[in-house]
Parts: structure tokens; C-alpha cells; sequence
């Protein structure tokens, strides 16, 4: 319920600074809790666009009420590699990544994703580009590469 009221709170700020408000989890550990607060935009975010939210986001908690009077630990920061793509946006920012997909079929794939707009993608597998509308995969997420192909010294 916290969660609700923060996202009501604090998305038309974060929007207004350019970025997305991808998640909002509260903890509590004895009398103060933790406020975590996921953002991302197109091109990625560094230190200095989480320095800009943080203090934004931190004037907004400090302005109202939703916390009440309980002290609170605020966190601001990407959401990671390991994020399930869900969103049309999270796949527009995956282009060129290697993904792992379970369709809704219950077939896998994996492969490079070349194309997306907001109904589907397309996916460069070994076996050739597969298309399909984002309700025809049931999850995905990027893969890790410590090396992409294209970096190779030839």
C-alpha cells in the first residue's frame, strides 16, 4: 500500500526529469525503513542522474506525508541487468543485447534483439529472426556477456 502511494507521489517528479520510475520497495528494519527507488531512461543513467533524482525525489518524501514521521534510508539506482524485460521500453533499451526468452508457448529462445516498437520484437536466433508481439513471450531477460562477438580482435 506504501508503495502505491509513493508511485503516486513520486513518478510526475521523476517523469519531469526525463527518466522512468521502474519500482519503489520499502523495508523496515527496526524504527527506519528503506526506501528503494528504481529509475531508468533511454541511454542508461550514471552517478551524476542519480545524484539529480535523489535529491528530487528526496525533497518530495521530505514534503509530504506518506512516510509519516518514521525516519527512512532513501536509495536511488538503476534497475540492473537482471530486471525481467516487461515493458515496450525495456525492450527498445535491450536492442543489440543478447536475450533468453520463455515464449508463452513454453518454448525458449535466445538470441540478439534487432527490432522493437511497442507491440513486439524481433530476435536474431542461430536458427534465424524470430517476431512476435510481447504478449507472446512470457518472460525475458538480457543475458550477461563479458565478451560480444562483435568486440573480437580479428
Amino acid at each position: 500500500m506504501v508503495e502505491t502511494t509513493l508511485h503516486a507521489l513520486l513518478a510526475p517528479v521523476v517523469d519531469g526529469l526525463g527518466f522512468d520510475l521502474e519500482g519503489i520497495e520499502v523495508t523496515t528494519a527496526g524504527r527506519r525503513r528503506k526506501v528503494s527507488v528504481i529509475v531508468d531512461r533511454d541511454g542508461g543513467i550514471d552517478l551524476d542522474a542519480v545524484a539529480d533524482v535523489s535529491k528530487v525525489v528526496s525533497d518530495a518524501l521530505d514534503g509530504s506525508d506518506a512516510l509519516g514521521d518514521a525516519p527512512y534510508v532513501l536509495e536511488v539506482s538503476s534497475p540492473g541487468v537482471d530486471r525481467p524485460l516487461t515493458e515496450p521500453r525495456h525492450w527498445r533499451r535491450a536492442r543489440g543485447r543478447l536475450v533468453s526468452c520463455r515464449l508463452a508457448d513454453g518454448d525458449t529462445l535466445e538470441g540478439r534483439v534487432s527490432v522493437t516498437d511497442d507491440h513486439g520484437v524481433t530476435i536474431d536466433t542461430r536458427a534465424g529472426p524470430w517476431t512476435g508481439a510481447f504478449s507472446d513471450i512470457a518472460q525475458g531477460r538480457v543475458l550477461v556477456e563479458f565478451r560480444r562477438s562483435d568486440d573480437e580482435v580479428q
